[in-house]
């Protein structure tokens, strides 16, 4: 009966101590920061200096990337590094370290009949490699479009928590 009681304190032991093992391996992924080759879970909230919400996944599904990867704005990124889960930030980025500054030269002229019949001045259409652009003037024989992101030449904000920042391979939490 002793042998049997000493047995039962030894596996006792042995369960506490993986137990205690694995509270420190999870503390320590707690603790980890953003670095490169890292995968971040945020919730995000993308705004324009006067706070108008441009986007946002606040109370939807977290947007997952990987630190270092051309996923998302490399100097949002940058502002990042270092932050552990639970952490937030609003990011300033002024319009050239967004999405650029605003390019007068950087229209596409596709021919008419390659475009919607119903094409207006103002709409957003797609150009034959895919990227959107807005039609700036429609004639019987071209449309031309402006190639800009349509956050171009402006300055945004980016209010940021860092939901989870893991070593783990990025899941199916991406957004399209």
């Amino acid at each position: 009966m002793n042998g049997l009681v000493s047995g039962m304190r030894v596996a006792a032991t042995v369960l506490v101590g993986f137990a205690v093992l694995g509270a420190v391996g999870e503390a320590a992924a707690d603790d980890l920061k953003i670095a490169d080759g890292l995968t971040v879970t945020i919730e995000y909230t993308l705004m324009l200096p006067d706070k108008t919400v441009i986007d946002s996944n606040v109370g939807k599904r977290p947007f997952t990337y990987t630190q270092g990867q051309p996923e998302i704005l490399q100097s949002l990124q940058k502002a990042l590094v270092g932050m552990k889960a639970g952490q937030k930030k609003q990011v300033d980025l002024l319009a050239e370290q967004a999405f650029g500054l605003h390019d007068k030269t950087a229209t596409m002229t596709i021919e008419r009949a390659k475009a919607p019949p119903d094409v207006a001045v103002g709409s957003v259409m797609r150009a034959p490699d895919s990227r959107p652009g807005v039609v700036l003037e429609v004639s019987e024989k071209a449309v031309v479009l402006n190639m800009n992101h349509p956050l171009a030449g402006k300055n945004i904000l980016f209010d940021v928590k860092i939901i989870k920042v893991d070593r783990a391979q990025p899941g199916s939490s991406k957004t399209p």
